[in-house]
């Protein structure tokens, strides 16, 4: 039997009809961002391994694929405790850690506001599954050295413009405030060491109940009187808490961003979520997640980061974000491809390649945008449906002899 050929588990190869779909999402999306004043970066898609492990990514670095250090040998191998212990690079497990690390390095060359795009590919060592994989693209847009709310005004209006532009509807923007999660986790009385714990727990209320997030919360440890009926006003929350509801577990300092935030969008749907948390361990304020009925999991999100940048500085910068997953995205957009209209050179065999390498060079010269080279094949009636669905709308016969003034130019289908 054959060896298999296929690509690693959780990684895709693209066909060309797949990659011109997708490159033309990134240029609505590219284009919307830079509309909005945003200018884009480019990262390496490694960073050193200890940064990538400082405690900033939660989860994620746990996922990280390690690149050992060049010149090991077997002793190495036998003494090292870890794989990290081996490793000093690691392929980014999301665009965040780069850019607060960019920054760092070149904050001197950047304006005092600093409104970045960065659309590449980041790598996590999961377990691949439906809307999940192994390499994947992040849009990202940041806002650094904004501390007041318009980061996050920007960021969510002209995340809303890229949704609206893609034809995507229906989303909703959930909001929420990790001060409000932590006042509320203070208020159960949830020891410090727990909170990350209690905070995945809190996540859960949609999918298991509150009946289910209680018992979880009573295995943790967490016993507080009322806790069920506390988390049941939680489910309910809605804009109007704060404005006469007495809840005790919400920051109304946090709360009253949260609608002034909504009132500076009145465009977008926004809904305040109380149990949004985002799993993300360097969010400090807002965090914000994009719902779509169509799928049981989110196509981006992103929250306010302030501490972050100040671990490679040395001088805390106020800094905000807002991640696309392309990879879920995509698959619910539909957008008309861009075909160039692509035109085919169909030849006989006997016309020599100097003469057709010079046809293309004349009809590229004379406007045409996209022009190949097309071998008769003797099924002709296939041949053409295979150029119509690499994006060819149009083909001529070369016999030989011709100028390309001479090519009788028809349309393909």
């Amino acid at each position: 039997m054959p060896t298999p050929v296929n690509p690693p588990r959780g990684m895709r190869d693209h066909l060309p009809a797949d990659k011109r779909r997708r490159e033309g999402v990134l240029s609505v999306i590219r284009g919307v961002y830079r509309s909005y004043g945003f200018d884009e970066i480019e990262t390496p898609v490694v960073e050193e391994s200890s940064r990538l492990h400082s405690g900033l990514g939660g989860d994620n670095e746990k996922q990280v694929f390690a690149v050992l250090r060049r010149g090991l040998d077997l002793d190495d191998l036998r003494s090292a405790e870890s794989v990290l212990g081996l490793a000093d690079l690691g392929l980014r497990f999301d665009l965040t850690v780069p850019l607060a690390r960019f920054y760092a390095s070149h904050r001197a060359e950047l304006p005092t506001v600093f409104r970045s795009v960065q659309i590449a590919p980041v790598w996590r060592a999961e377990r691949p599954q439906k809307g999940r994989y192994r390499q994947f693209v992040q849009c990202d847009i940041d806002v650094l050295g904004e501390a007041g709310p318009l980061a996050e005004i920007e960021l969510i209006q002209a995340t809303t413009a890229v949704l609206e532009a893609l034809g995507l509807t229906g989303t909703t923007i959930r909001v929420n405030d990790r001060r409000i999660l932590l006042a509320m986790l203070a208020h159960w009385s949830v020891p410090e060491a727990l909170t990350d714990q209690a905070l995945i727990v809190v996540d859960k209320l949609d999918k298991v109940g509150v009946d289910g997030v209680v018992a979880e919360l009573v295995d943790l440890g967490v016993t507080t009187p009322g806790l069920d009926d506390a988390l049941a006003q939680l489910a309910d929350a809605s804009w109007a808490t704060g404005e006469g509801d007495d809840a005790p577990w919400l920051d109304r300092a946090a709360f009253a961003d949260l609608v002034a935030l909504r009132d500076a969008l009145p465009g977008a749907t926004l809904r305040f979520d109380p149990t949004l948390v985002r799993g993300m361990g360097y969010y400090t304020g807002t965090i914000f997640e994009i719902a779509h009925p169509d799928v049981p999991y989110s196509l981006g999100g992103g929250g306010r980061y302030d501490g972050m940048i100040g671990r490679f500085l040395g001088s805390e910068v106020p800094a905000a974000g807002f991640s696309l997953g392309f990879e879920r995205l995509v698959d619910l957009v539909t957008l008309a491809t861009d075909d160039d209209e692509g035109l085919a050179l169909v030849y006989d065999k006997k016309v020599e390649p100097v003469e057709l390498l010079a046809l293309q060079r004349e009809l590229l010269a004379g406007g045409e945008r996209r022009v190949r080279l097309e071998k008769k094949a003797k099924n002709f009636t296939n041949q053409l449906d295979g150029l119509a669905a690499a994006g060819f709308t149009r083909f001529v016969t070369v016999r030989g002899g011709e100028s390309a003034a001479d090519l009788e130019v028809r349309t393909i289908g």
